[in-house]
């Protein structure tokens, strides 16, 4: 899977490409230059839509949403995504050779706020214009001082920061 790619042309030579990419089996990364006439053979892979239903020890435990085929992943694997997850949680699973090797989820998910500090007079004189929450997963993230406990909030997956309030 590519992780980051890079396309450079330097004056009168070729131009070459840097591309990082992740081994889908053991998770290894490899950084590799490229040159235009270079094959590369695709990986034959699918996806398929699934739910995630718990977390229980090292495990991270989803089910197939067409075929109810439960399987998990270690929390190495998942790793921080872990964070953003609650029952039911709709996520693409990878699958290389029918074996599942890797979880994408959305871009945003929306999760509740579990704990939040109320909002001190003075608080943005000092330009410190965001608070630390808690949300329902356990994930502590800062946020607008106009958020409240209980409300919903839409965070961004692959950055980790709030985007907006949901309104109700």
């Amino acid at each position: 899977m590519v992780i980051h790619a890079v396309h450079s042309h330097m004056g009168r030579g070729g131009a070459t490409s840097r591309i990082k990419m992740r081994n889908l089996i053991n998770g290894r990364v490899l950084e590799r230059g490229y040159k235009p006439g270079d094959k590369i053979e695709e990986a034959d892979i699918s996806r398929r839509k699934a739910s995630f239903l718990y977390t229980g020890g090292d495990d991270v435990y989803f089910m197939d949403d067409v075929s109810y085929d439960q399987f998990s992943f270690s929390t190495d694997v998942v790793g921080e995504h872990v964070h953003y997850l609650k029952e039911g949680s709709k996520v693409d699973i990878l699958f290389f050779e029918d074996r599942a090797v890797s979880v994408e989820l959305p871009k945003k998910v929306t999760l509740k706020i579990a704990s939040a500090p109320g909002a001190v007079k003075g608080n943005t004189a000092s330009g410190n214009v965001t608070k630390l929450v808690t949300l329902e997963t356990g994930l502590e993230l800062g946020v607008p001082m106009f958020i409240r406990e209980g409300e919903d909030i839409v965070v961004n997956t692959e950055t980790g920061e709030y985007v907006e309030r949901v309104n109700s």
